[in-house]
This record gives C-alpha cells, structure tokens and sequence, in this order.
C-alpha cells in the first residue's frame, strides 16, 4: 500500500486572495514504511511574502524569487504523487492550494484520495490538543530541528505521527539504522523495505529431527494432521 505524506508551505491562508505555494515536500510510505523516496521544491509565488507568514515559515521573497515557477514544476510533482492516496495535517488546506495552482496552469485538481490526521488524532484523542507539536509530544517524537514550520521537516514528523496514529509503529522506523533524507537533519530507516526475506528458523537437521518427533505420535495426532495439511 502505497501512500504520500504531504505537506506546503504558503504566502497566506487563502489561495482565493491572491495567495500562493512556495514549498512542497512529500513523502513516500510503503505499508506504513518510509521508503527514503521523497519530493520537495521551493517555488517563486511571483509576489511579496507577507512578513506574518516570513515569520510562521522564514522563507521570503528574496530566497525564492530565483527558485522556478509552479507551472515549470507541477509535472515532475504530479509524477511523484501519482494515484495514491495524499495524507496531510488538515489536508484540505494543503489539497486545496495544490488544487488552486493546478487549475490556474490549467491542469485538473487532484482526484488523489485525502487522509485527514488531524481528524485521525481528534477521533482518538477527543478535546485535547491534536496540533503536530502536540502530537510529536505525545508520542515522545523528536522536534526540536522544527523551529519554524518547514515542508520539508514537517512531513518527515507527519509520517512518524501519523504511524503512530494508525499504530504501525512496530513496521516503521529505526532510527539507529537509517539513511538521511535530502536537505533534512531527519533520517528515516529503509532496511526493512530491503530486507524483508526472512530467514528459515529452523535448520534442515531441526526440521527433520521435529519430523521423527511426529510420527512418534501417532496417526490421529492433530500435529500429524496439521503437517499432512501444509504438504
């Protein structure tokens, strides 16, 4: 099963009074397991950032005037998304920004299946705080690289919550063996998606030694039948 953990940065709050995307970062996860393949882009919003949302994000105008436009990065984005389902911390904003580039460069909006983890954690844990800060806390998640907000780091803690929400935690990460994700101080570990062969228990000798055992017990013995039946 594969799925994308998304996140944006923006000019402002509302596409619908002029404002724009100026960060996408995406993640892929495999059966709850972060692959190491990722997607992140800074983008020219061919306007001025607004110095209360320099302050949410720190990227200005001056960092990004030289980055490439939407309509020179969508396909590659598109590529990268594919079909698969999106998962984002309040999706419809960062589905609906996507959504108001795509149709303004002429393209149709994302038909992509959305998964809301905001609506996962305020279902699991009803009147308590369900922001990604508190939800890092929550599951003892290390964010203290995040001091402001960044799609690029975001959606590397987005994949660690929202594993935990789905309580996968026991498929996902190892941090102590892991690869480092581009223009990220956060690793996630991809051993387990390589690794997934496991070897036999028991050795040929072991195996023939619990076969003598068996045919010690008798005919009708339901150990008989079980290994009659996976023959």
């Amino acid at each position: 099963m594969r799925q994308i953990v998304l996140d944006t940065e923006t000019t402002g709050l509302r596409p619908s009074e002029g404002h724009r995307v100026i960060e996408i970062a995406a993640i892929e996860i495999v059966d709850y397991l972060p692959t190491g393949n990722t997607y992140q882009q800074y983008i020219n919003p061919q306007r001025d950032v607004p110095e209360s949302s320099f302050k949410v994000h720190g990227l200005n105008y001056e960092f990004l005037k030289d980055k490439p436009l939407f309509e020179n990065v969508i396909n590659k984005f598109l590529e990268f998304v594919g079909n698969d389902p999106i998962i984002a911390h309040n999706v419809d904003f960062d589905v609906g920004f996507l959504n108001y580039e795509l149709n303004t460069c002429g393209k149709e909006s994302l038909k992509n299946e959305k998964i809301d983890t905001v609506a996962i954690a305020r279902e699991k844990f009803p009147g308590q705080s369900v922001s990604l800060d508190a939800l890092c806390k929550r599951f003892a998640i290390d964010n203290t690289q995040r001091e402001k907000h960044s799609a690029t780091v975001d959606t590397e803690l987005l994949a660690r919550v929202y594993i935990e929400l789905m309580d996968a935690r026991e498929l996902s990460l190892d941090l102590n063996n892991s690869v480092e994700v581009k223009n990220s101080p956060v690793t996630f570990n991809t051993e387990k998606i390589k690794n997934r062969n496991l070897p036999p228990r028991l050795s040929e000798k072991e195996k023939e030694l619990h076969q003598s055992f068996i045919q010690t017990l008798g005919k009708n013995s339901i150990w008989n039948k079980i290994s009659q039946s996976s023959e």
